[in-house]
């Protein structure tokens, strides 16, 4: 667990250089925002996985229901021997489920956090001997070069989680479109998405009363101040979840409780009281807007299921040919 009172361990000529030019231009902007995937250097790796497993936390527990009861289903619909590719693949606890119906002929994991990719890689192949696993170090939110001994392998691209839901819809649709450029016509995808519901469950999920997703969400200016050599005094922010209907979405904040300043990089920053940093957004669906998406991205839906309440949505969906008109 990381203390507010960490020291930066590394310069800021030495860290990411994306992340620190993500920050500082968040922290410059107004409204201020930071991209959601900073969340996951080793550190909140490791609290997601802690929220995951939270009671208010419904779309791991539901999701993972779904694929072990239907699991084969989707992998008589998507055939054998299939590289599964997944997107952000985190601890990959999902995962298993999907390997044992689809007899994959490769397991493709890709994930920013390279020491929690290659511990979920070398758990996987160890329980799945003989499966070439071939974790890829990378940011999905860029489009992804797979490794060429994929080249010939038709693939089934795996993005669980409801992950899509952090991207607003210019962005999904992006994002959609350079999986489909890695993966290849043909190519099939299957893709979690949490469904519209009540804010009273909602925003529990993620505003938990043991705290963790708040300390998920205070990592990122942890984060900060130890590659960036930041002086953010966490202690004066307050985790913020909200529900916000008109964008279909919950967002994360982190609110200013007293007026502060501090430095990042070297340059210098002022937050108001009650002035905030939106951290995340995790936008919801409906079934015809998944569809909707999905369509706009280049992905034909082809079969979806739901949980008996309606909670979480998975969709499986083809990248066919683009047809010439209409």
């Amino acid at each position: 667990m990381l203390l507010e009172t960490d020291r930066p361990l590394t310069s800021p000529s030495r860290a990411d250089p994306a992340f620190r030019e993500d920050v500082l231009r968040g922290f410059g902007s107004n409204p201020k925002a930071i991209p959601a995937r900073w969340f996951y250097d080793a550190a909140g790796s490791a609290l997601f996985e802690d929220i995951t497993r939270l009671p208010e936390y419904y779309p791991t527990r539901i999701e993972t229901a779904l694929l072990r009861n239907h699991a084969k289903e989707m992998a008589a619909l998507a055939g054998s021997g299939r590289a599964v590719v997944e997107f952000g693949s985190g601890s990959s606890a999902k995962t298993p489920w999907l390997l044992n119906a689809v007899d994959p002929s490769a397991y493709i994991p890709i994930d920013i956090s390279g020491d929690f990719l290659r511990s979920s890689a070398d758990a996987l192949s160890q329980a799945f001997p003989g499966l070439p696993v071939m974790p890829i170090e990378a940011d999905f939110m860029t489009r992804v070069a797979l490794p060429p001994s994929a080249d010939a392998l038709p693939r089934l691209g795996f993005f669980p989680g409801s992950t899509i839901g952090n991207l607003t819809a210019e962005r999904a649709v992006d994002l959609l479109r350079d999986m489909r450029t890695s993966l290849g016509v043909g190519a099939m995808l299957l893709i979690g998405m949490d469904r519209v519901k009540d804010p009273s469950i909602l925003i529990p999920a993620y505003d938990d009363a043991q705290g963790v997703t708040a300390r998920f969400n205070k990592n990122l200016l942890a984060r900060i101040n130890r590659e960036l050599e930041g002086t953010i005094p966490i202690q004066n922010f307050h985790h913020r979840a909200v529900w916000n209907d008109p964008a279909s979405r919950i967002e994360m904040h982190l609110e200013a409780v007293d007026d502060c300043a501090f430095t990042i990089a070297g340059r210098s920053f002022r937050l108001a009281a009650g002035e905030t940093i939106h951290t995340e957004n995790s936008h919801k669906y409906d079934p015809r807007g998944a569809r909707l998406l999905l369509r706009a991205g280049g992905w034909t839906p082809l079969a979806e299921w739901s949980d008996p309440d309606d909670m979480f949505l998975i969709v499986l969906a083809q990248a066919e040919p683009t047809p010439s008109a209409p």
